[in-house]
């Protein structure tokens, strides 16, 4: 995973994401989830298509659990879109790269 992609505290959380002013898709994801593992690579392409557009992150369930568990997230991977610091799309599950991408261009 590229590691300018990853959030390791609820700090980082409140200033990339909640603070952003451009859509953010958040992945909440843990190393040792399959179905993590097998939309990380959409994921991380996503965050490079969209450059400029909107923002791309993944946050580790186990390294940052407090944030996992304000926005009530009981199974992963679990992709949320932000935008105004509020959750304006979700995705619970492993899905094709053109619905994450879908999640996001709602958004825009």
């Amino acid at each position: 995973m590229a590691a300018d992609l990853a959030i390791n505290t609820a700090a980082e959380f409140q200033e990339k994401v909640l603070n952003s002013d451009v859509p953010v898709l958040v992945d909440f994801w843990a190393p040792w989830c399959g179905p993590c593992k097998q939309i990380g690579p959409s994921v991380e392409e996503l965050a490079t298509e969209y450059a400029g557009k909107a923002k791309v992150f993944k946050l580790d369930v186990d390294v940052v659990g407090e944030v996992a568990q304000n926005y009530g997230i009981m199974s992963i991977p679990a992709l949320l879109v932000f935008k105004g610091g509020k959750v304006v799309d979700k995705q619970v599950g492993a899905a094709p790269k053109a619905a994450l991408a879908g999640l996001i261009d709602r958004a825009l």
